[in-house]
């Protein structure tokens, strides 16, 4: 028989108990370790509940080891993705990437991040619909929010001439298996009700992909560092390249801030500064580097879903997550390796946007910036194997680097990996010069060069 007193004290035990029950479950949780293992809202919780004392480096800042099955060069958003899938497809876990400043410090980190696959040519519009696939995918892949936003990439036509010409092109994406939708004046206008249709030159039409869109430039780095971290790659800052040290045909080793690099095998994936980097190792490219730029205003409340561009007027215009009215044009008319822009240019796309988007006149410009973009004369890129037995090469992505990151990386790999071009890629092969096979996209980049 419990008497009250030894009830009393039972009640106050389970109290105590009851009260003492979430504190353990807490403790528990925060001393789990599989929630450091990724990210997740999980994860995020803990870390909220521990004052986020305990996350990870999402990558290693490595020390660079004297010989490599493979060295990139380059730790932008191409030398990064090839080195993720040099280990996570092929199991090449000896590959450092090289980069001279720091991840996503060039190209990678100055664009207008759209991602898009409306190309016109059979070769480029397999390549890109590729690069779309992969990234409609990354986020989950590389557990990392890369933000894409399949919000459309809707083209404008001005006159009846050029609404014929988007006609074709909409039709070859089509025949090339790429979703398009070919929009007459009044689907414009529900579709982006404060673009101004009766403008200086009045839209008569226009095509739209709907599965393009963008995704944040900065956290497609960031995303495919730590993939490539985790699967064993040295990422190596603070490390530029000064020269090769050649022998017969082949590369063997790069001369470095930080001593004397052996490898396999050597990568370049350094955009804008392709043609200086690769006449240092005895190889001419057909390619010339000019400034591409950008800039964004002020945030304002959401206002444009879609990505809008205009070959006429000569711009294209998003909206950011974060509000920003995000602005592109054309590519500075001379050749120039500043990461900065002129003003005469900023004026002329900030002109064109207030033709489409009146309302946007009086918003502030906050930031502005200019990549180095590598052009090939066919505006479309050159990656694969060099005459250089053993250096391979991921160049002239022009204004389209950023869109191709997901798919230059996976075809290069394969390519270095294997030996043999990827399929992918043998229409972009450096010989194309040679034999004339151009692949002129000059048209689908979207902006004059």
């Amino acid at each position: 028989m419990i008497t009250p007193n030894e009830s009393k004290q039972e009640d106050m035990g389970q109290d105590k108990e009851r009260q003492l029950r979430p504190r353990v479950l807490l403790a528990a949780f925060l001393r789990y370790p599989a929630a450091m293992r990724s990210y997740s809202a999980l994860s995020l919780l803990r870390q909220g509940l521990a004052g986020h004392r305990g996350w990870d480096r999402a990558w290693r800042d490595a020390d660079p080891a004297s010989h490599y099955d493979v060295v990139i060069i380059g730790g932008g958003g191409h030398g990064l993705s090839t080195a993720y899938y040099l280990a996570r497809k092929h199991g090449l876990s000896k590959v450092a990437v090289l980069e001279r400043g720091w991840l996503g410090g060039g190209n990678s980190g100055r664009n207008t991040q759209v991602c898009r696959s409306n190309y016109f040519y059979p070769e480029s519009a397999a390549f890109y619909e590729h690069s779309l696939r992969l990234f409609e995918s990354l986020s989950g892949e590389l557990n990392f929010n890369v933000m894409f936003s399949s919000r459309g990439n809707l083209e404008l036509s001005h006159g009846l001439e050029e609404l014929e010409i988007n006609r074709r092109w909409a039709n070859a994406m089509t025949l090339n298996g790429i979703d398009s939708e070919l929009l007459d004046r009044d689907d414009i206008r529900r579709m982006v009700p404060i673009l101004d249709l009766d403008c200086r030159f009045p839209v008569v039409g226009g095509f739209v992909q709907r599965r393009a869109g963008i995704a944040r430039h900065d956290a497609v780095a960031w995303a495919f560092a730590r993939g490539a971290s985790a699967h064993g790659v040295d990422i190596v800052q603070r490390c530029e390249v000064l020269g090769f040290e050649r022998g017969d045909s082949r590369i063997r080793a790069v001369n470095t801030s930080r001593g004397t690099i052996a490898a396999d095998r050597f990568a370049l994936c350094v955009a804008g500064h392709s043609g200086a980097l690769a006449a240092k190792a005895g190889l001419r490219l057909p390619i010339h580097s000019i400034a591409l730029q950008a800039m964004v205003t002020e945030p304002v409340k959401p206002v444009l879903d879609t990505v809008v561009g205009s070959a006429v007027i000569h711009c294209y215009v998003s909206q950011s997550d974060r509000g920003e009215i995000v602005i592109g044009g054309g590519a500075d008319p001379f050749n120039s390796y500043a990461q900065r822009g002129a003003l005469p240019t900023t004026q002329d796309n900030a002109a064109a946007v207030r033709e489409l988007f009146p309302g946007f006149g009086r918003l502030r410009v906050m930031r502005q910036w200019a990549g180095v973009c590598d052009i090939a004369p066919d505006s479309s890129p050159v990656v694969g194997c060099t005459p250089i037995e053993n250096l391979y090469l991921s160049a002239g992505w022009g204004t389209g680097g950023f869109k191709a990151i997901p798919a230059g990386g996976d075809t290069l790999a394969h390519t270095i990996a294997s030996g043999e071009p990827h399929p992918l890629l043998r229409p972009f092969a450096l010989d194309r010069f040679r034999t004339g096979c151009l692949i002129d996209e000059g048209a689908a980049a979207g902006v004059a060069h």
